[in-house]
């Protein structure tokens, strides 16, 4: 579901991404919608790189971004899967398992990716 990005979303989304001077995606022209898929498709080399970006997050932004998740805010569809793999590793290793059931759970629900 396309949100606006509020305040705290760009905090977190420069965070990851450093180098992300435009919120629009240069292969749609639209602002972005989520934080993790511009991280993973635009700015992330690779797999680990997306690994080691996502790890920068503190507990209580993973926590909000996991909430989001849970929400249908955050969209996961367009993540591959090595970083959809990755995302859920930090979960269960700063959560639980069972926090990662029900990410993995939404992403069922809602993981459409939306362009």
């Amino acid at each position: 579901m396309p949100r606006e990005l509020s305040e705290r979303d760009i905090v977190i989304l420069k965070k990851l991404a450093p180098d992300c001077g435009d919120l629009t995606c240069s292969g749609s022209g639209h602002h972005f919608h989520s934080i993790l898929p511009p991280v993973s498709n635009h700015f992330a080399v690779d797999d680990r790189d997306f690994a080691e970006r996502i790890g920068r997050l503190t507990d209580e932004e993973l926590r909000y971004i996991t909430d989001l998740i849970l929400s249908g805010e955050e969209s996961l569809g367009c993540l591959p899967e090595e970083d959809l793999d990755s995302l859920l590793a930090l979960i269960t290793e700063r959560f639980s398992q069972e926090e990662t059931k029900k990410v993995i759970e939404a992403f069922a629900s809602f993981g459409v990716c939306e362009r």
